[in-house]
């Protein structure tokens, strides 16, 4: 047998490849440390919801108002058909609901409205309802914009 076998064991890697590994697991940590806090809302934006704005209602009334009254006048002069003009006019409503309150009136129900602190309004388009979706014959366009106008005045 030889002294010398020809097996060598393993080389060692020197310390600054261990040093460039930690080195390189410390940027990957501090890039999702900075991604995080990067990409993070605001604290006062979780703890504090900004009020409403206020809205001019005087001029948001005046607004609803003249849309439904330009509703009526199409109905009268038979360019949209009673079914849609009675939709429109429960729709106008809720919008106005919607900017009035913030609430977003427009993609809740009746029963939803009524659940919600809105009970004005949930009358309002309660009385619509039966025009709006109700079995034939519909009634007059007129007395639907005149409930829907009494809702908008009437509110404060």
């Amino acid at each position: 047998m030889q002294a010398d076998s020809g097996f060598y064991g393993p080389l060692q890697y020197g310390p600054e490849w261990m040093w460039a590994g930690v080195a390189l697991l410390v940027l990957v940590a501090a890039w999702y440390v900075f991604v995080l806090v990067a990409t993070r809302r605001p604290l006062e934006a979780h703890g504090m919801q900004r009020p409403p704005q206020l809205t001019d209602l005087a001029a948001l009334k005046a607004a609803y108002l003249q849309r439904i009254d330009d509703v009526e006048r199409d109905a009268a002069a038979g360019t949209r058909s009673a079914r849609d003009s009675h939709q429109e006019i429960s729709l106008l409503l809720r919008k106005f609901v919607r900017d009035a309150t913030g609430v977003d009136a427009p993609r809740m129900t009746q029963a939803d409205l009524a659940r919600h602190p809105l009970p004005a309004a949930a009358a309002a388009v309660g009385a619509l309802y039966p025009a709006a979706f109700g079995p034939d014959p519909v009634p007059s366009v007129a007395s639907s914009a005149a409930a829907a106008r009494r809702a908008v005045q009437a509110w404060n």
